[in-house]
């Protein structure tokens, strides 16, 4: 058991995280059902996310950032692609490398979902002192911790 302070509503505080993780998957899948992007499935987003619009990445550096084996990989990109918001490039290096690019309408998307999750994060630590927000990256290592050990458990 982890000990946690006395005056800690343990309780409280396990059933609001579970609601906040609920509510940010619900909100993002409406936001993908009423806008533009409806095309997408909330995993096609998160790996548009993970191609990013800042590093060069081959389908395998992606496939491992979204959890999908090699094969699951190629088909998420192969309707990327054909849906129009990401590009396979070819090294000037060397042509057998590939790595992945967006497109312009692959750089709208990853511009909105980076803008929800950095307004989430802008709202966690809204008003906090210092300490409280290094508190709180405390807490989110600790739970990175937790789900790495989980994952390598998979």
């Amino acid at each position: 058991m982890v000990k946690v302070a006395a005056d800690f509503n343990f309780e409280l505080a396990n059933q609001d995280l579970a609601q906040v993780f609920a509510n940010v998957t619900w909100i993002e899948e409406a936001s993908l059902r009423q806008g533009p992007f409806q095309d997408l499935s909330m995993k096609e987003v998160h790996t548009i996310d993970a191609i990013s619009m800042y590093e060069a990445k081959s389908a395998s550096q992606v496939a491992k950032i979204v959890h999908l084996t090699p094969s699951a990989m190629t088909t998420a990109i192969d309707r990327l692609v054909e849906k129009g918001y990401v590009e396979r490039r070819r090294s000037s290096k060397d042509r057998r490398v590939v790595h992945l690019g967006l497109t312009r309408s692959g750089r709208v998307v990853y511009r909105v979902h980076q803008g929800f999750h950095r307004g989430l994060t802008h709202s966690l630590v809204e008003g906090m002192n210092p300490v409280e927000c290094a508190t709180i990256e405390r807490g989110i290592a600790n739970l990175k911790r937790y789900l790495n050990r989980l994952m390598s458990e998979l």
